[in-house]
């Protein structure tokens, strides 16, 4: 376990998150297909998430990108995935990317999830920079960038399609380690 707060814990992805992985893509697919299409799209069936977890393993212990799992300490419900990705190693910099399942949002679980592996990418991980890039609508988002210390850099014209629609602008957020 990475951390745990309230009732929740933190976790780096396992062989034993599939069907719950699937599970979270399935029941939110609504609202993942528009930010999280690739993941949604690896997770449309038990199957799928058993390849998609044994990748995302793999992925994290060559240090290549880093999936953590949100879950309920008790009843270990799945809740949210938590990325560090697009990581470039010589400038000490990483992405994070997050969801959280329609049931747990607005309740604070992804920025103190954030909060918490932020100071584990800097502490742990050894990053330096670390990014958040979203559309200035999702407002939620934006929230969880701001109220964790994320400032606003600049807007990536272009810097999103999502599937079937126009490049969106995004807004990329930057937290330095101090």
């Amino acid at each position: 376990m990475i951390a745990q707060f309230d009732t929740f814990e933190i976790n780096p992805i396992h062989e034993g998150d599939a069907w719950k992985v699937c599970d979270l893509m399935i029941a939110n697919a609504e609202r993942f297909k528009r930010y999280f299409p690739k993941t949604l799209e690896q997770n449309l069936n038990p199957t799928l998430s058993q390849l998609f977890v044994e990748i995302k393993v793999k992925q994290f212990n060559k240090r290549e990108e880093f999936l953590f799992t949100l879950k309920h300490s008790e009843t270990r419900e799945l809740v949210g995935l938590i990325y560090i990705k697009e990581l470039d190693w010589d400038k000490k910099q990483g992405e994070f990317a997050y969801c959280i399942g329609y049931t747990f949002e607005g309740k604070g679980l992804t920025s103190k999830a954030i909060y918490t592996l932020t100071q584990y990418a800097f502490e742990i991980l050894g990053l330096e920079t670390l990014q958040i890039i979203t559309h200035k609508d999702n407002l939620s988002s934006v929230s969880i960038a701001t109220k964790n210390n994320f400032e606003w850099q600049k807007t990536l014209k272009n810097g999103f399609t999502p599937l079937g629609e126009k490049s969106l602008d995004m807004e990329l957020y930057e937290l330095y380690k101090s």
